[in-house]
C-alpha cells in the first residue's frame, strides 16, 4: 500500500502504489484509486500521463476536473499472452508531452506502475545522457522481479534523436543536478527565424 502520510490535518493520505519521485516535478505510481487523490492533490498537479488503453474512470475524472489537472492518455497494450511490442511512436508522443515542463508537475502512470511507465522513464533517462547501465538498473529496480528483458531492449533500441528532431519551437536542455537534481528549462526559439538567417561564405 505504500508510505502512510499525515498532514497538517491529521487527515490520512495515501500514495498510488509504487507511487516514487523521478525528479523535481515528475512523479510514476501505479493506477491511482479515489482514496489516493487526497495524497495526489499535495503535488500539485498540473497533468497525468496514462499509458494504458482502457478508459479513465468517471470518478476520477471528476476528480482531475474538480483539480483542474489534464489527462494525457496514450493508449499501450500490456498483453504479456502474446506479448504486444511497445509502439515507438506513443512512446515518443508520451516523452513529448513529459519533457513540456509547462506540464508539471506531471503523474506517470499505468496499471501497475512497472513496465509502460518504466519504459517511458527510461527513455526521459536517455534524453537525460544517463548512461545506459544505469537506466536499465532502475527499470529493473522498479519493475522488480516481474521486469521484461523486451522492456530492456526497448529502452536500449529507443532512439532519442527522434524526439529532439519533433521539437520545432522549444528547446528542451538540462543544468547539472546539485541539490535539486536535474531541472528541465526550456526557452522559446522561432526555427524558421533561424533557418532564414544568411550564411557565412567561405572567402
Amino acid at each position: 500500500m505504500g508510505l502512510i502520510v499525515d498532514d497538517s490535518d491529521g487527515e490520512v493520505l495515501i500514495p498510488p502504489p509504487n507511487f516514487s519521485m523521478v525528479e523535481d516535478g515528475i512523479y510514476r505510481s501505479g493506477f491511482p484509486q479515489l482514496e489516493n487523490f487526497g495524497f495526489l492533490s499535495t503535488l500539485n498537479l498540473r497533468s497525468i500521463i496514462y499509458l494504458c488503453p482502457e478508459p479513465y474512470p468517471e470518478d476520477n475524472l471528476k476528480s482531475l476536473q474538480s483539480n483542474n489537472i489534464k489527462l494525457f492518455q496514450f493508449g499501450i497494450e500490456g498483453k504479456t499472452d502474446p506479448p504486444t511490442p511497445m509502439p515507438k511512436d506513443t512512446v515518443l508522443s508520451a516523452l513529448r508531452v513529459l519533457v513540456d515542463v509547462r506540464n508539471h508537475p506531471i503523474l506517470i502512470h499505468c496499471k501497475r506502475g512497472k513496465h509502460r511507465t518504466g519504459c517511458l522513464v527510461g527513455c526521459l533517462r536517455k534524453v537525460q545522457n544517463w548512461c545506459l547501465s544505469s537506466v536499465l538498473e532502475e527499470y529493473q529496480k522498479c519493475a522488480g522481479l516481474k521486469w521484461r528483458q523486451r522492456d530492456l531492449r526497448f529502452i536500449e533500441d529507443f532512439d532519442v534523436l527522434r524526439l529532439k528532431q519533433c521539437l520545432y519551437s522549444i528547446i528542451y536542455q538540462y543544468n547539472g543536478y546539485g541539490l535539486k537534481r536535474r531541472k528541465l528549462l526550456y526557452q522559446e526559439e522561432n526555427v524558421v527565424q533561424e533557418q532564414q538567417k544568411p550564411q557565412a561564405t567561405k572567402g
